[in-house]
Formats: C-alpha cells, sequence, structure tokens
C-alpha cells in the first residue's frame, strides 16, 4: 500500500477525511490520530511542531506518499517548518499539504459583506495564519476572530449534545458577533466543529451561514492530485481505508463514528 494518510491530534480529521472518501473512494487511506496528546489548541508552537512531526514522520514510513495535515492547529504551527526544514530530509518525493491555504483560498466566495468570522482553537487564533492567508486572496476582506478552547474537549469527551455544550457555544458565538456585527460568514476553523454545527448555527443570528472545512479539503485535494499526477500516480487503489490511534484503541472506535459517519476498526501505534 501506498495510502493517503490523513492526520489529527485526535478525532476531528475524520470529518475532512469522510469528505475525502465520499469524493475518491477509489484510493487507500491511512488515518492516523494523536489521541494520546490531544488537544494540541493550548500546546506551544514547539510542543505541536515536535508532535506533528513525530506523526508525520511515521506517516512516511507507512509508505505514504501524500500526508494531509486535518489539523487546523499542527497546520498553524507546525506546517511550514515540516514543508521547508523535514521533508527533503525524510523523502523528497513525499508532500505535506494542510487545511489552512485552500480554506483561505476559497473563504471570500462566500460572504457578501465581506465580514467574516473564524471560529477556532487558541493555537490557531494566536498563529493568526488564517488572517494572514485570507490577506494574500482577499485583501479586502474584514476578519474577526474568536478563539473557542473549550470545545474540542468537549467534542472529545462525548459530550457535544449536551447543555454544557450550548453554554460555551453561546458564549463564544456571542463574543465573536461582538466584534463584529456585520458578519455574514463564519468559518469553522478546527475539524472537530462540524459536531457543534448545528448549535452554532442556532446561536448566530438569522442569515449568518456556517462554513465548514472538509467539502473544501476535499475539493482542493482533488485538484491537487489532477494537476500533481507524479504524486496521483504513487497512490495505491484497492479502496483500503486504516485507522490508527496512539490511544486508547476502544475507545477511538466508540468516539469515531460520530465523526466520520461510520464504524471504524482502529489499531493502535506508539509514538
Amino acid at each position: 500500500m501506498h495510502p493517503i494518510g490523513v492526520f489529527d491530534s485526535g478525532y476531528g480529521g475524520l470529518t475532512v477525511l469522510r469528505e475525502i472518501v465520499a469524493r475518491m473512494p477509489q484510493y487507500d487511506y491511512l488515518y492516523l490520530g494523536d489521541n494520546a496528546r490531544a488537544p494540541y489548541g493550548t500546546r506551544s508552537f514547539e510542543t505541536v511542531y515536535k508532535y506533528t512531526l513525530q506523526c508525520v514522520e511515521w506517516l512516511l514510513q507507512q509508505q505514504c506518499p501524500l500526508i494531509i495535515l486535518a489539523c487546523n492547529t499542527a497546520s498553524a504551527k507546525a506546517l511550514r517548518s515540516i514543508q521547508q526544514m523535514d521533508l527533503q530530509r525524510l523523502n523528497p518525493t513525499a508532500r505535506v499539504l494542510g487545511v489552512i491555504r485552500p480554506t483561505s483560498e476559497t473563504i471570500g466566495a462566500y460572504t457578501r459583506t465581506g465580514n467574516i468570522g473564524i471560529l477556532a482553537t487558541r493555537g490557531t487564533v494566536q498563529s493568526n495564519s488564517y488572517a494572514l492567508e485570507i490577506n494574500k486572496f482577499f485583501p479586502q476582506l474584514h476578519i474577526a476572530q474568536e478563539a473557542c478552547p473549550m470545545w474540542v474537549p468537549i467534542i472529545e469527551n462525548g459530550e457535544h449534545e449536551g447543555a454544557g455544550a450550548d453554554f460555551f457555544v453561546r458564549k463564544n458565538v456571542a463574543q465573536l458577533m461582538a466584534q463584529n456585527p456585520k458578519i455574514d460568514t463564519v468559518l469553522l476553523a478546527c475539524t472537530h466543529y462540524p459536531l457543534l454545527e448545528q448549535k452554532i448555527k442556532a446561536a448566530l443570528p438569522q442569515g449568518v451561514q456556517v462554513v465548514s472545512q472538509g467539502g473544501i479539503v476535499a475539493n482542493s485535494l482533488q485538484d491537487y492530485l489532477h494537476r500533481h499526477p507524479e504524486i496521483e500516480t504513487q497512490i495505491t487503489r484497492q479502496g483500503n481505508r486504516l485507522f490508527y490511534t496512539t490511544d486508547s484503541v476502544a475507545d477511538f472506535n466508540s468516539h469515531a463514528a460520530a465523526f466520520y459517519g461510520a464504524g471504524v476498526s482502529a489499531n493502535h501505534v506508539d509514538l
């Protein structure tokens, strides 16, 4: 196998993998969730880079010619360093891509007023990666960002349908809209957040649309493979789906279906 590797700090990347598989079921895929060290959103740049690099190295050892960092925090804090400093040493023919650039390239098409709100982890907000990338493609847009540090722990602990989730969603959405009441488009800049999408929509003013990343990243990857046959031809096509976690397999399997939309049978790996 030479599968497409998909990495996330936990379960959230499964929402991206679900959309990718729906569009391109012919390829082999290998998913790695670093659940033992999740969440990444509150960790330092140095720690996120260290953890992400270890996971990328393992995926390269599994013969992945292409790796998607389906984690906004890892994309913000580690992707550039891995691309510029490590990939040439580890495997110069492989490619590592993130989720921030494809989202930034298209988000301007969703807004009517030119005012966009971003809901993300503290690490992604502090990196300012989205504001910088969006400005390259849509310098006229006004960007407001709100860190939601409680959302990922709530989701990872299976409490996203409870009243506690309602409280924190309403709190963070209100703080985002207070920054700029003209916001008409809200980007969920964390791959966990689609599990809170209905609560987020209910907390937003009427007419404000919510954009999640799975479909955007899947479309971008499909286009990338079309433009890069030297990568596409390396990927095997047997329709295999392999799942790995750095933590409990039983816990991963019990939570993963909510993100992936189907049951999974994971394997354990120590990094």
